[in-house]
């Protein structure tokens, strides 16, 4: 017991460390390439802040714990709203001034109401599975698209100071970006080995120990990239790592799991964390951008009934063990 719980507080340190160097890695190979940077933000960061519920929920799946893959996708969507969001609007509100994250907002509501459709026969099957690859490949190519002509979204200067902060040479970036994907996979591998046994040990289903632990330490890089970017007055873009993140969780670690390996659902995965979900991501469309609000944010009321919803959920989880 203490060996697995020692392989997942390694593990989870040096997940959240070798993140951090393979998003800086991956923004600074882009920025060298020529991407703009508000493409550089929505596509490379967004894939990069996600990539710890990417690996370690595909490596879960092919080691026969799809559990834990779906458990990681779901309670990683519910921290980065309930906790991180929350956590950082009572620190200081979150000013939303973005039109991209205006539109963005609105098609994560959908795809959270899209991912219901296989977890209600009760399993998510490869073809489910590929859909949802597909429906973020569609996704991806609109990102681009939008990232391309993005011109002065208020976005697109958070972006750029962003890039112009974590400048490097072409050859440590590509460094960087090499040994943080291969440090991912390793720290993914050591965190589902140490995760499973203690599930295990205390008689909780993988689902609950990645809707818990799991998820609380892969959505460690969006914590600390949201609450760096608030104390530099970049509030889109702390919103923006969380809607960010959510789509790449819903559409591609689901997706990823399902394809290696199909995923049987337990009936309350739809009942109730599914529908939590859901919940947090309305709230978060209708807190951010209200209609008749003279400026859109999240204030410290909003992040206090998020702390509030996120501290009752995990408690429930604690208690059932289910």
């Amino acid at each position: 017991m203490l060996l697995a719980i020692a392989a997942v507080i390694i593990g989870l340190a040096l997940l959240v460390w070798s993140a951090d160097r393979f998003v800086d890695g991956a923004a600074a190979t882009a920025n060298h390439l020529g991407m703009p940077p508000l493409l550089i933000g929505m596509v490379i960061v967004g894939f990069g802040t996600s990539a710890p519920e990417m690996v370690v929920s595909a490596i879960a799946s092919l080691q026969g714990n799809p559990g834990l893959a779906l458990g990681n996708a779901f309670g990683s969507n519910i921290t980065n709203i309930a906790l991180i969001l929350g956590l950082t609007a009572v620190l200081a509100p979150i000013a939303v001034a973005s039109q991209v994250l205006k539109r963005e907002a609105p098609i994560l509501i959908a795809i959270t109401f899209l991912v219901a459709w296989p977890l209600v026969d009760g399993v998510i099957t490869a073809l489910e599975a590929w859909v949802l690859l597909a429906v973020f490949a569609l996704y991806m190519g609109w990102s681009i698209y939008q990232g391309m002509r993005g011109g002065d979204d208020a976005m697109a200067g958070e972006f750029e100071a962003e890039v112009k902060a974590h400048a490097m040479p072409l050859g440590k970036a590509i460094t960087w970006l090499v040994i943080g994907l291969i440090l991912l996979i390793i720290s993914s591998r050591i965190l589902v080995w140490g995760a499973v046994d203690i599930a295990t040990a205390f008689g909780v289903s993988d689902l609950v120990i990645g809707l818990t632990v799991v998820a609380i330490g892969t959505s460690l890089p969006e914590l600390a990239s949201s609450i760096a970017a608030v104390r530099k007055n970049e509030h889109d873009l702390a919103l923006g790592n969380v809607i960010g993140s959510n789509m790449f969780n819903t559409l591609v670690v689901v997706g990823i799991a399902g394809a290696i390996h199909p995923i049987d659902l337990d009936p309350l995965v739809l009942s109730r964390d599914w529908l939590v979900m859901a919940v947090l991501t309305v709230l978060l469309l209708v807190f951010a951008f209200r209609p008749n609000a003279r400026q859109n944010r999240i204030n410290r009321v909003h992040g206090v009934i998020f702390l509030s919803g996120y501290v009752a959920y995990t408690i429930y989880l604690l208690k059932t063990g289910l």
